[in-house]
């Protein structure tokens, strides 16, 4: 079974695709148009990984026609990819230490847990799933606040590299 999902940052809810074969660009433009149409008038980013099937051409063209804006985060950075976050959580809850008897059971399992995402699982999602994560050594944390020699406290937005 794979699973292609989009999750929403702020809400946490979670859209999927679900297929027995692999992601192609058939499937992120399938994902993309529940999304356009969950969110129909209002502006949309995607922040992305740089797998393949994510940076073709075709799935880029399906973006623009939708008015989705695509944001690809660098290379080998899952610790600032949210929905890495959420594939963790997922895979504790259906794997680690559990026995399915059959495919169709491991199926099932999967798409419960997706399923409950936004009712049972969003207590332990909701501090899982934060905005707070370092994504350099010796930086502040985005969203914590800092002093600075010269200046009261401030909110970090953002850092640049």
């Amino acid at each position: 079974m794979h699973v292609l999902a989009a999750l929403n940052a702020v809400t946490h809810e979670v859209w999927t695709v679900k297929n027995l074969t692999y992601s192609t660009a058939e499937t992120v433009w399938e994902l993309w148009s529940q999304l356009a149409r969950a969110h129909a008038g209002l502006p949309l980013t995607i922040i992305l990984d740089n797998a393949r099937y994510q940076r073709c051409r075709r799935v880029q063209t399906v973006a623009n026609s939708c008015g989705i804006e695509l944001l690809y985060l660098p290379t080998y950075s899952p610790n600032l990819n949210l929905i890495e976050r959420f594939w963790k959580f997922v895979k504790k809850q259906c794997l680690y230490s559990k026995y399915y008897p059959d495919s169709e059971s491991f199926q099932q399992a999967i798409s419960t847990c997706l399923e409950q995402a936004s009712s049972t699982h969003k207590k332990a999602l909701e501090s899982l799933l934060t905005w707070r994560f370092q994504p350099f050594q010796n930086g502040p944390v985005i969203g914590e606040q800092h002093t600075a020699s010269t200046g009261p406290k401030k909110k970090v937005l953002s850092k640049a590299a």
